[in-house]
């Protein structure tokens, strides 16, 4: 009599542990139709892409949002309204974005960036952005007249900054005295360049300099050897770039080979 009882013992754990993995692929029955797991997998899916921790806490939400929207869907199947030329037009959009998603997605794990790639990159970067940084000051004006008229006060004492303040069309360096702050002097256009590079530190340009914006007056504040970030601090966006590169290279070959009538 033991062992038999014994032996149903066993024959309902084994029962049971082979229905688990069945319900276990179902986080809900809703109206008596199975929620699979799956759904909820998929939306966590999705915030784990977007850099989000999936919590616990989370997980309960997303559990929640997965039956609510089973409880709407059986709704609107109710209203027929999956059966509508708009909804399967929805429907095909969605399913072509998903699919071209999946595609870049796919593309970019057979095609990574290469730490090789990311350093040509930086050294690329440096070599057009060492050497000398500027640091200067101008006051632009409409008029050749009014430029000269500034360089004529400045001589006699005028303060650089407060004319700037006062009369310079360029709003962004006005408001600070005219201060363009620290740069690579082939940022500028080439008029303000040239005049710029025969300028020594402190030194003002005697002539107003024409370039399409108007008449600069221009001053040297002083020169230092550029300021460069480091390879790894660069690295994650240099990398981000290139892939992104990689990734419009691929859609504009497949556009160039499509044959479209």
């Amino acid at each position: 009599m033991k062992k038999l009882c014994l032996g149903s013992v066993a024959a309902a754990v084994i029962a049971v542990t082979l229905a688990l993995p069945a319900s276990a692929q179902n986080i809900a029955i809703v109206n008596g139709k199975a929620v699979p797991k799956s759904r909820a997998d998929a939306l966590a899916l999705q915030v784990t892409r977007s850099g989000r921790p999936v919590t616990p806490e989370l997980e309960g939400q997303i559990k929640e949002e997965v039956i609510a929207r089973e409880i709407f869907m059986q709704e609107a199947q109710k209203w027929s309204l999956d059966t509508s030329d708009e909804y399967k037009t929805q429907l095909e959009l969605a399913r072509q974005t998903i699919l071209i998603r999946e595609l870049f997605s796919e593309y970019q794990k057979k095609n990574p960036v290469t730490d090789e790639e990311v350093k040509a990159e930086y050294d690329k970067f440096v070599a057009a952005n060492g050497g000398k940084e500027y640091k200067a000051r101008h006051i632009l004006v409409e008029k050749e007249s009014d430029a000269k008229d500034i360089i004529a006060r400045l001589k006699k004492g005028a303060k650089f900054e407060d004319i700037a303040k006062k009369q310079s069309k360029d709003p962004g360096s006005g408001a600070k005295g005219g201060d363009l702050d620290w740069a690579n002097p082939g940022n500028y256009v080439k008029e303000f360049t040239e005049a710029l590079l025969k300028l020594n530190k402190g030194q003002t340009t005697d002539a107003p300099v024409q370039s399409q914006f108007g008449w600069h007056v221009i001053r040297l504040d002083d020169v230092r050897q550029a300021q460069l970030p480091k390879f790894e601090e660069v690295k994650p966006q240099i990398a981000q770039q290139l892939q992104q590169q990689k990734l419009s290279k691929f859609q504009e070959d497949l556009r160039a080979k499509a044959k479209v009538e």
